[in-house]
């Protein structure tokens, strides 16, 4: 019983993030066929921080309306959204409409802001309904939450990514002197991947369904173990019976307890609660607020400048294994969690010039360093991978420091992630799609010195 607890759990943690995941993994795919191409990535980041009116109005209808909301059913209507939300984007997703003369991918932004809802609520519905069970089943949950990216990476690599080549296009001149004279430019064709986009999605469906089926049967769990304490501790012959049997065992523990009275007499080694000063806590908020701003708003709305000029395979592989980065870094902080804030510094340092040299060849492109060659290459794919793994582990271990020193502080923490990620988001909207500060390219017909 405790296993199939176990599996069910991790199978309803599955259903946190996937969609949300599984949309950047795709990226790669997608930019090439959307008509903001390049821009997509700044599109969606936005998207996904409006979403967070979800949690927001759970925690306002939890202050307002205490002990009146059921977990269960917000949880069965966020997930049946999420499904009905994938259905609609494997068949809708390449639908477009035209927008002040421009065609604008409308109902994708509309699907993914419904999918974007239902990842950023369960945040504050899935945990609190966890609670009803026994705590050993909470990990799991986790576990489950980190193969919510986990897995469709894995997917996105074995689907692959169309490689590119140039191909001679013809076309008419115009001249109405000489017809028959064409002109030649080079355009991309890209090579199908091993699977289509619309597959992709339905396996987001698949997996929000194994999340809902999971939910129905914890649901039912967590009511029968509520039932079933309640109904021991309810029955007086119960308690009569376990205090029998305590007052029949008195005699025969009365050595034991004068041995453990002893005891307690003899000092003890007591695991004292580091408490921290006013500038080591600004510190803290201060690297919450810049690690979330900068890997939920700053760099993923320049992955694509940053990635594209060097292949489309180079942006499928860039986006695929940083999203197996951030589960990676969690398992890591399971079994090595290091609260150091002088080693969690130097990991923020070392991720953030990570994130400077993405930056850098982001407002280098359609031209970065080393953009023919392997080295550059492999570069761009590490430093993302790095940047993703090491922000994510600073992110964990600083929510577990926050989460030890008391609940307000964790609030506090709640707050410093969404400001940081609304600042980042909001930071970089303009500049790439209003400004366009940053240049898209074509790998056919760059001409870079």
């Amino acid at each position: 019983m405790s296993l199939y607890v176990h599996v069910l759990a991790c199978a309803f943690g599955l259903g946190s993030w996937v969609a949300v995941n599984g949309m950047w993994v795709e990226l790669p795919l997608i930019v090439n066929v959307l008509p903001e191409r390049w821009e997509l990535p700044s599109y969606l980041t936005v998207i996904i921080q409006l979403a967070n009116i979800g949690p927001i109005l759970v925690t306002l209808v939890h202050k307002l309306y205490p002990g009146r909301v059921r977990e269960n059913l917000v949880i069965y209507a966020m997930l049946t959204v999420g499904i009905l939300a994938c259905i609609l984007l494997t068949v809708f997703w390449k639908k477009t409409t035209v927008i002040l003369g421009q065609p604008r991918s409308t109902a994708f932004f509309i699907i993914t802001f419904f999918l974007s809802l239902v990842d950023c609520t369960s945040s504050v519905t899935f945990l609190p309904f966890m609670m009803q069970l026994p705590a050993r089943y909470i990990t799991t949950y986790f576990i489950g939450e980190g193969l919510s990216g986990f897995l469709p990476g894995l997917v996105a690599l074995a689907q692959g990514v169309g490689m590119a080549k140039c191909v001679n296009v013809s076309q008419t001149s115009g001249n109405l002197s000489n017809p028959d004279h064409n002109n030649f430019t080079l355009e991309v064709q890209y090579i199908p991947p091993n699977f289509s986009t619309e597959i992709f999605f339905s396996f987001l469906v698949v997996m929000m369904l194994i999340s809902i089926g999971a939910f129905g049967l914890l649901n039912h769990i967590a009511k029968t173990f509520t039932l079933s304490t309640e109904d021991l501790v309810s029955e007086a012959g119960a308690v009569v019976t376990v205090n029998g049997g305590l007052e029949d065992q008195a005699e025969s523990n009365t050595g034991k307890n004068s041995q453990i009275a002893a005891t307690e007499d003899q000092p003890k080694h007591l695991i004292i609660k580091r408490y921290y000063s006013c500038y080591e806590l600004a510190f803290i908020y201060c690297m919450v607020v810049w690690v979330n701003c900068a890997t939920n708003g700053l760099l993923p709305s320049v992955q694509t400048f940053s990635c594209m000029p060097y292949g489309n395979m180079v942006y499928h592989l860039s986006a695929s294994l940083s999203s197996l980065a951030n589960p990676l870094a969690c398992f890591i902080s399971m079994f090595a969690p290091k609260r150091s804030l002088l080693l969690l510094g130097i990991l923020c340092m070392l991720g953030t010039g990570c994130g400077g040299y993405n930056m850098a060849m982001a407002i280098m492109s359609p031209c970065p360093l080393l953009q023919d060659s392997a080295l550059g290459k492999s570069l761009i794919v590490l430093s993302w991978i790095l940047f993703t793994g090491l922000l994510s582990y600073v992110k964990v271990m600083v929510g577990v420091i926050l989460r030890d020193q008391s609940h307000i502080a964790l609030v506090w923490c709640g707050a410093a992630v969404q400001a940081g990620s609304l600042m980042g988001s909001f930071i970089m909207f303009p500049l790439v799609s209003v400004y366009h500060l940053f240049k898209s390219g074509d790998i056919c017909n760059n001409k870079c010195i």
